[in-house]
């Protein structure tokens, strides 16, 4: 079994619908999938309906910014009660935070004498967690920039002049969000992070796994990532971080988490719900 688990759809930044996704799947021989839009749930109920109808095992599952020491990490939750009441909440508190930034943003572009209004970037974004890829391609369609790349390195890169940070909370507290809703919480591409040495102190707040392979880890960094996993106990995790096209090339299937790390996960995920229950 091969499982790709983190994937995005356009419910966030992602350009491919979940039945899209659930297809491409399908397409690479995948037999489970998980849905990890940031900051909301929408896209899982049709992922799911879509994956039944392949056999394809569907993990619920979404992508939460937090911070620890200072510094900003993602945290994956997969398997989780996408019904929880304190999830759909706190999901909802992200969103808002979200959409407040789009106006951050675009004020920021609109002081560099870029005439564009937020409802532009809401009506390419289509969904309620809109972020900075859809403030480029607002800044592609208007011609202010030819393409993806040069709207992030002109404007939208981190501490660039229209960069907004985003509105981070407790990397505890994402955890803690997860797991009460019956969870794994998994720290995502952590050579992005380049702070390893937080992964120690994220397992004393209960992370359960790391994301070993990722698209943008060479196959000696996910060897590392898997004995950093080892040493501190936890999980491995694995996922190709497709967007769609919105990053060029559809990742989809290009990492692919073998049987045993994604049994291990089920296994794990299936021993907290009885634990809880």
């Amino acid at each position: 079994m091969y499982a790709d688990l983190h994937l995005h759809t356009y419910f966030s930044d992602g350009t491919f619908s979940p039945e899209e996704v659930v297809e491409r799947a399908e397409q690479q021989g995948l037999k489970a999938i998980a849905v990890t839009d940031h900051d909301t749930l929408d896209a899982c109920p049709r992922a799911k309906e879509a994956c039944d109808d392949r056999g394809i095992e569907f993990v619920y599952g979404t992508e939460l910014t937090a911070e620890i020491d200072g510094s900003e990490v993602h945290v994956l939750g997969y398997f989780l009660n996408i019904e929880d009441p304190q999830l759909q909440s706190q999901i909802e508190l992200f969103r808002k935070a979200r959409v407040d930034r789009i106006y951050k943003m675009v004020d920021c572009l609109n002081k560099m004498g870029v005439q564009m209004e937020a409802k532009e970037v809401f009506e390419i974004a289509n969904c309620k967690s809109p972020g900075r890829p859809h403030v480029a391609r607002a800044l592609i369609k208007k011609k202010v920039c030819p393409n993806y790349e040069a709207a992030f390195s002109r404007f939208l890169y981190n501490d660039g002049p229209a960069w907004v940070p985003k509105t981070r909370f407790p990397a505890s507290d994402a955890i803690d969000i997860i797991h009460n809703s019956g969870g794994l919480a998994v720290l995502a591409h952590p050579v992005l992070n380049k702070r390893d040495d937080l992964i120690p102190e994220l397992k004393d707040q209960g992370l359960d796994g790391i994301e070993c392979f990722h698209t943008k880890h060479s196959g000696f960094q996910a060897k590392k990532y898997c004995q950093i996993a080892n040493d501190n106990d936890l999980l491995i995790s694995g996922g190709s971080d497709c967007h769609g096209f919105s990053k060029n090339r559809p990742l989809i299937g290009k990492i692919r988490l073998n049987e045993d790390y994604f049994s291990r996960l089920r296994g794990a995920a299936q021993s907290h719900s009885a634990a809880e229950s």
